[in-house]
């Protein structure tokens, strides 16, 4: 799988495009704005824009969906329709961060764990994993072990639960129960800064070798 990854927005949040290498096909995964930068970055790795896929529905992550959708002729496919209260206060959560152009928008398919996502002629796998989002998603291509997880896990530490049906312990199982298992050599790109591996961070993230420790803290 092809991939590139364009920080977007004062956020500096981890747009990741992810492309076909047989027919340049690419998923824009989390276009949260900055959509010219990201038709930009698409233009000079000569992808063709088949889908735009979305983690989870907060500002940073889904507030240039519709615009991108609109200018590509694609549709937006995900996340878990427990997050379509996220979708519907788009403006609302940019108007609170002094941000411009959010729209909202109704996905063409919610997605559920199991479910596959087609890229050209590669496929994604989808793992629903709430905690901190209810419909947070995360999308797997197994034969690369690359996985894209946006908000869920960082390097070293873990997503925010602290925002409108979050919740730390179930965070903390999604990552235990649903990531980990797919194996400590997969390389994750998360939404904002670095990548890393699950074993990595299944060794050394504070908020997995010891949980209860910072439960209330995040």
């Amino acid at each position: 799988m092809l991939r590139r990854t364009v920080p977007v927005t004062p956020f500096q949040q981890n747009c990741t495009l992810l492309a076909c290498p047989t027919t340049k096909k690419a998923a824009v995964i989390d276009p949260g704005g900055d959509v010219e930068r990201i038709e930009a970055a698409l233009a000079q790795e000569g992808f063709t824009v088949e889908v735009i896929l979305l983690t989870h529905a907060h500002v940073d992550h889904a507030a240039g969906a519709a615009e991108l959708a609109r200018r590509a002729a694609c549709p937006i496919v995900g996340p878990q329709r427990e997050d379509e209260f996220w979708i519907e206060a788009l403006p609302e959560q940019a108007r609170s961060f002094g941000l411009s152009g959010a729209e909202t928008f109704t996905p063409e398919r919610w997605l559920e764990d199991g479910d596959r996502v087609s890229v050209g002629e590669e496929e994604l796998e989808v793992l629903h994993t709430p905690g901190h989002t209810p419909g947070h998603v995360v999308f797997f291509h197994r034969k690369s072990e690359l996985l894209v997880v946006g908000d869920v896990l960082f390097q070293g530490s873990i997503g925010r639960t602290d925002f409108p049906r979050g919740d730390y312990d179930t965070l903390i199982r999604s990552i235990k129960e649903r990531l980990l298992p797919l194996g400590d050599g997969v390389v994750f790109t998360c939404g904002h800064g670095p990548d890393s591996t699950l074993g990595a961070e299944r060794t050394s993230n504070p908020f997995l070798v010891d949980s209860d420790k910072y439960r209330g803290l995040v």
